[in-house]
């Protein structure tokens, strides 16, 4: 027995509900977006998790992280409990196809969730418009663009059945309140003992509000090459929404 099957032994009877999951992977995909969701699903014997993208060739995630799609967009189950998507590189705001697979499934999924720049995406793909979402400090402005309410303050943000939060261990908060909302409050109180989520930041510089104006200056600064990529691409994107039907 691998250590995957023992894990998933162990979880056996905390429920019965039978999952379908959907993580969007892509090259560049970032790994720290999606391993919460990836691990609190992927224990589930009930639940299956798809890896999605075009093909099942190998993938770099970012930085250097080798993996794999596991189900391509053809192969995806067209109804699933959930779909997620964490941050990708600013290309994908120009893939059509990643975008209608995004779209098309979006409007059919129980809950359609994102973190970090994630959430960009699910606007350019159509799926935030007239919802309050959130997305790492440094882009959440960019919401507004795709008709998103942009949210503040780092907490998951919660509206009707899109969920969105910030990066890293936002992922792991959204899949904790998927599992509450799917498999009910106990399954997903002990998932979190289980895995004992308790995060203990060294510094306590996580947010702008914790990290005060300067350094959040410099950090804004650090990354301000990378957002000005991502602003082409996201302009190229909400003008294609707003031609849209």
């Amino acid at each position: 027995m691998t250590e995957h099957d023992f894990l998933k032994q162990s979880f056996t009877g905390l429920t019965e509900r039978r999952l379908q999951v959907a993580i969007f992977v892509c090259p560049g995909f970032a790994p720290v977006d999606m391993i919460g969701i990836h691990t609190i699903f992927g224990v589930m014997p009930t639940a299956e998790v798809h890896l999605v993208w075009k093909d099942r060739s190998p993938l770099l995630g970012m930085p250097t992280f080798p993996s794999q799609a596991t189900t391509t967009f053809a192969d995806c189950p067209r109804e699933l409990d959930v779909l997620h998507i964490g941050a990708v590189p600013p290309d994908i705001l120009d893939d059509e196809e990643s975008l209608a697979f995004l779209a098309d499934h979006g409007q059919r999924a129980r809950y359609v969730t994102a973190n970090c720049g994630g959430s960009v995406i699910l606007g350019a793909a159509g799926l935030l418009r007239g919802y309050r979402a959130t997305s790492n400090f440094h882009v959440v402005d960019m919401l507004a663009l795709f008709g998103a309410i942009p949210t503040k303050g780092g907490a998951i943000v919660e509206d009707r059945n899109r969920i969105t939060a910030g990066p890293a261990t936002g992922n792991f908060e959204v899949g904790l309140r998927l599992l509450e909302l799917l498999c009910g409050r106990e399954v997903a109180r002990e998932m979190e003992l289980q895995i004992e989520y308790a995060p203990r930041p060294p510094f306590g510089t996580g947010s702008p509000d914790l990290a005060g104006p300067e350094l959040t200056r410099r950090a804004l600064e650090r990354v301000a090459p990378v957002n000005d990529l991502m602003r082409a691409p996201v302009e190229r994107a909400a003008a294609r929404l707003r031609r849209a039907p």
